[in-house]
């Protein structure tokens, strides 16, 4: 298994800074994800970890290894690439075969390790169709085996499943951790799609404007986002502006806070996650009233918007909902400590609504 350590990697293309200065460790036999909106630097940054570009600044390291200047076919690393660049002419065996065919692997191996893929890949029964035969997901699973068939040392996922549809991402998903975890390969994958990234990922980068905004574990940034845009790209948030008055309290009445969260500004945009938002009786801890204003039922979960006095309106999701609910009626919402998650700072008044009144006790 291989290690990844980027220094300072940058990638400028005249004025424009494309990635600005990465640092980075990715611990060996890892699926570690590269994530963030249009633009942000992403897949520039796996280019270069791949040799297909040549940074501007900075250093690239395999373990030890340097691997800056060494070209892409010598630095052992499997690619699939967004639209999979099977070659159309050639069998699914063949194409699988391809990287061991300008690696001069004799016959009798090469035949081994292409059934070998296929068969990691559960396409074996495929091999002699060509990829026009083939479904969206047969193909990129013909992608994921080209791209290991000679055992790199690192696997490199660029937006892999955004082709797919959404129930072939989500089985494609389950593949691609059993590959990795099969392997025991490291694996870098670049993907804008935050359910990709949450339910997959050991170890995730938030990327902005080509700089990291947060990393840690997939858990760690979405339920302790560093920055409004960090809270904001992964899932969906209400942000509330609050200024503190004790310890683990904002505003007078204010909401309250868990005291295993640590913040020392004075104020604070507060994140509160819509799915954290419940609602309540009017007599439950840490209540405030509102009233609702649009409901949409999708089955397993309903989303709704109330409208609070002093708050404005705050998205709140409802599990399992059973009942229909009058719009335009009054009820109550609630939100436990833990869930309050503030992000340090003073936004401007703008950028996010006034502070909630929230009742309640102390933690």
């Amino acid at each position: 298994m291989t290690a990844i350590r980027l220094e300072g990697v940058a990638k400028h293309y005249g004025e424009t800074k494309a990635v600005a200065g990465v640092t980075l460790s990715i611990p060996s036999g890892s699926l570690f994800f590269l994530l963030g909106p249009s633009g942000c630097g992403k897949t520039t940054l796996l280019r270069m970890i791949a040799g297909f570009i040549e940074p501007t600044a900075g250093r690239i390291f395999f373990d030890s290894t340097e691997v800056t200047a060494t070209p892409p076919n010598a630095r052992n690393t499997g690619m699939v690439f967004q639209n999979y660049a099977l070659w159309p002419h050639m069998s699914v065996a063949e194409n699988v075969a391809f990287g061991l065919d300008v690696r001069s692997i004799p016959r009798a191996e090469k035949e081994r390790r292409v059934r070998d893929a296929l068969a990691l890949v559960r396409m074996e029964q495929y091999a002699a169709r060509k990829p026009g035969e083939l479904s969206g997901g047969q193909q990129q699973r013909v992608a994921l085996a080209r791209a290991v068939v000679f055992e790199p040392q690192v696997l490199l996922l660029d937006e892999p499943l955004s082709n797919l549809d959404a129930k072939l991402r989500i089985d494609m998903r389950h593949e691609i951790r059993r590959i990795v975890d099969t392997l025991k390969v490291t694996t870098v994958y670049v993907t804008h799609d935050q359910k990709e990234a949450l339910s997959l990922a050991d170890g995730m980068a938030v990327l902005d404007a080509g700089l990291i905004s947060q990393l840690g574990a997939p858990r760690e940034l979405y339920r302790r986002p560093n920055s409004r845009f960090v809270a904001d790209f992964l899932g969906e948030s209400n942000f509330v502006e609050a200024t503190r008055v004790e310890a683990y309290r904002w505003n007078a009445q204010g909401i309250a806070m868990h005291s295993s969260i640590a913040c020392d500004a004075s104020r604070a945009t507060l994140s509160l996650r819509p799915e954290a938002l419940h609602l309540t009786t009017s007599d439950s801890p840490n209540a405030m009233r509102g009233r609702l204003l649009s409901s949409a039922y999708l089955g397993e979960v309903a989303q709704h918007v109330v409208y609070v006095e002093g708050a404005g309106s705050l998205k709140v999701f409802e599990l399992n909902p059973r009942s229909a609910r009058e719009i335009g009626s009054m009820v109550s919402l609630c939100i436990d400590p833990e869930d309050v998650v503030p992000i340090p700072g003073a936004p401007s008044s703008d950028e996010v609504m006034p502070a909630v009144l929230l009742p309640g006790t102390r933690p």
